[in-house]
């Protein structure tokens, strides 16, 4: 393979690297900016016992709610299920031990791993359930938590354009939680629906640089909830 195509895999040989119990980082906000084919793809190879970080549980049937419905997701680490029936079912049965942080308390955790830190300092939740168990301590004459930051094994995201190194290209709200996870995983496998060569995107265009990506995959459009509902229509 050539220097061009080093980070440019095939989608079956890229997920195949993901072993039984991996801890996983998805990207996307609800639908948009979620890995579908990546999604799919896990699902196809049949790896389990996995710990899923993702914003939302999706909805039945689409995204990693196929995961959790097969039962191949044993913790998911969240800020909201509630649009997924099957997760709060599987969690009220015990089998989905869920994590639930407010959402931008989550999107910290991720930031401050990407960034190089343990952890930060926050007031968010003091007093309240969601600081059960969290160390504190006294500084400038105030109580803060110390928040740990949230790392994974793999991360999947999706972007809208890449090139064959590995840099990316977001759409719309893709933007929120792609290139947060991109940096916090040890393993960065990105779909896209369009993948050029090297030196076609605009260096001021590139959202995420391929320093945090391991390899990059190409899907078409239909692959997407989205790209399949509107060729149905």
């Amino acid at each position: 393979m050539t220097l061009l195509n080093h980070k440019h895999r095939l989608i079956e040989e890229a997920v195949a690297a993901i072993p039984h119990g991996a801890s996983i980082m998805v990207g996307g906000f609800g639908s948009p900016g979620t890995p579908f084919a990546l999604i799919d793809e896990l699902l196809a190879q049949g790896q389990h016992d996995l710990t899923l970080i993702k914003n939302d549980a999706n909805e039945p049937g689409i995204g990693v709610g196929k995961l959790i419905a097969a039962g191949r997701v044993r913790r998911l680490i969240t800020s909201h299920i509630g649009l997924n029936r099957d997760a709060i079912a599987a969690m009220n049965r015990g089998e989905l031990e869920v994590e639930l942080f407010p959402q931008g308390l989550l999107a910290e955790k991720i930031r401050s791993a990407g960034a190089g830190h343990h952890g930060f300092l926050t007031d968010i939740g003091q007093g309240t359930e969601v600081a059960s168990g969290r160390r504190e301590i006294e500084m400038d004459g105030r109580i803060w938590g110390i928040e740990q930051a949230l790392y994974a094994d793999f991360a999947l995201v999706h972007a809208e354009h890449a090139d064959r190194y590995g840099n990316l290209i977001y759409r719309a709200t893709a933007s929120n939680f792609n290139p947060l996870m991109a940096m916090a995983a040890d393993t960065v496998i990105a779909q896209a629906y369009r993948v050029d060569e090297p030196g076609s995107l605009l260096p001021e265009a590139i959202h995420t640089p391929c320093a945090f990506v391991s390899q990059v995959v190409e899907v078409a459009r239909d692959t997407s909830e989205q790209g399949r509902r509107a060729h149905v229509g």
